[in-house]
């Protein structure tokens, strides 16, 4: 198995050589999913993020930290907890490890976390996805959206597509015209990204944020029934383009940045 470190340093050569790897033109994103099997579990993941990994991220460079759950008419409600990292280049990325590695405060704030036993571990195992923010979005934004968190609704979907070159034409639809469209409607966006490494690819993912169920559906609605969009759909450089369409409904937790 391909260690992180070592993942870092391919990832940065191959970007190295890439016109979107110069820093500040577009953000790279962690997105992490914790799997969990029990409320002992998922205490212990909630301890070690709010205590000693979101405190040291910002300690290290990362402004904002998102932490996210289902809401109660998930599925997997209860079953998964995810943690959205936004970093400004690959090298912030890559050099996290060992400065958490030499920050003390972190090291003791997260001693249980990081000494859990065979016996006691925090979860039942880690999905990463690494993300690469579109031309037309190139950095993380933070939500507009107001009112208590446990009502918010944050959409994370994932566009696949049966082949790359597919892939990318529904990339450029984005970055050529759906993107416009969500903001005009005032979907709110944290982020739209191509995913670099993950378990479903090619994929795209991207999040948009809601103050309620009420209000995603209200959206939504406003979205399909969208001039642009309409025009858009039919075009046919955009037919066929996707194959699957992962909609998932999380809120942000109490000690979430946004």
């Amino acid at each position: 198995m391909i260690s992180k470190k070592l993942f870092s340093l391919l990832l940065i050569a191959f970007f190295s050589t890439s016109l979107f790897a110069q820093k500040g033109k577009r953000d790279f994103y962690e997105l992490r999913i914790y799997h969990i099997e029990n409320s002992s579990q998922e205490s212990q993941i909630d301890a070690y993020l709010e205590k000693a990994l979101l405190p040291a991220l910002h300690r290290n460079g990362v402004a904002k930290v998102g932490v996210f759950k289902p809401i109660a008419s998930q599925a997997d409600a209860g079953k998964k907890v995810y943690l959205f990292i936004p970093y400004t280049s690959m090298e912030a990325y890559s050099g996290m490890e060992g400065k958490l590695a030499k920050d003390q405060v972190y090291q003791t704030a997260g001693s249980a976390y990081i000494n859990a036993s065979f016996e006691n571990p925090p979860y039942k195992r880690i999905e990463t996805a690494f993300l690469q923010a579109f031309t037309g979005h190139p950095r993380f934004t933070e939500s507009k959206v107001t009112g208590p968190k446990k009502d918010r609704v944050y959409e994370l979907r994932s566009y696949e597509s049966p082949t790359e070159k597919l892939y990318k034409q529904k990339v450029k639809m984005f970055n050529e015209g759906e993107i416009d469209i969500f903001t005009k409607l005032e979907f709110n966006p944290i982020f739209y990204a191509e995913v670099i490494s993950g378990a479903y690819m090619p994929n795209l993912m991207y999040m948009t944020t809601f103050s309620n169920i009420e209000s995603r559906e209200a959206h939504w609605k406003a979205f399909g029934a969208d001039e642009d969009w309409n025009r858009m759909k039919v075009m046919p450089e955009y037919q066929n383009i996707m194959n699957k369409n992962d909609q998932r409904l999380l809120h942000p937790t109490d000690y979430s940045d946004f």
